[in-house]
């Protein structure tokens, strides 16, 4: 194994799932509505980390994986706290979009306190349930692992996340079926993305391991 390339794609991927995270916190105080259904505008984001994780369990690990989804959470902990200060710092004079600001980015500080609780319980979930299906199917088959821990994970989350953020405020119900319909097409479209992250790292890194199916 060439342990510099290992560490690069590493990096590479573990980037794209901390801004993945994050950003998704910030898209979510938007709703939007994808072919009938209301869903937070982070959906797409947010989907993506799943890939993430599952592209790590299969190359580096389950330990890897786990140490991947902390990471993640301190980098939504960071932003929390950097929207804190934003909202509190004294704007200019001359700034007239205060108002603007803290409607959307003061909604953000309870979406991201249910963002991490869900976050945590449905990717460390994923990781788990990667590995298990990993097991059960003697590491064939990618991509029956791949959507079945994402399709309960994506559900767990999307639950924790949208009875924290949005109880009390919107209809509850209709999101979560909402967000979990249309994170399940994501997964199910994701599925080449993942087969195709997993090859070229292989092929890059380690060309002589065996096919994946």
């Amino acid at each position: 194994m060439n342990s510099s390339r290992d560490q690069l794609w590493f990096i590479v991927i573990l980037c794209i799932f901390s801004a993945s995270v994050t950003i998704a916190s910030v898209l979510a105080s938007k709703i939007i509505r994808v072919v009938g259904l209301f869903v937070p505008a982070g959906v797409l984001a947010y989907s993506i980390t799943f890939a993430c994780t599952d592209i790590i369990s299969e190359i580096w690990g389950k330990d890897r994986a786990n140490q991947s989804v902390l990471g993640g959470f301190a980098a939504l902990v960071v932003v929390w706290v950097l929207v804190q200060v934003a909202l509190h710092w004294p704007k200019a004079p001359f700034w007239n979009n205060e108002a603007a600001f803290q409607s959307i980015l003061g909604s953000t500080a309870r979406i991201i306190v249910a963002s991490s609780v869900a976050y945590l319980v449905s990717q460390f979930h994923d990781v788990w349930a990667f590995h298990f299906w990993k097991r059960i199917t003697r590491d064939r088959h990618l991509w029956l692992r791949n959507n079945l821990s994402t399709v309960v994970s994506q559900f767990i989350d999307s639950f924790l996340f949208i009875t924290i953020a949005f109880y009390g405020t919107m209809p509850t119900g209709p999101l979560v079926l909402g967000q979990w319909i249309i994170k399940m097409v994501i997964a199910l479209l994701d599925t080449p993305v993942v087969y195709l992250g997993v090859w070229a790292i292989r092929r890059n890194m380690q060309p002589q391991q065996q096919p994946l199916l």
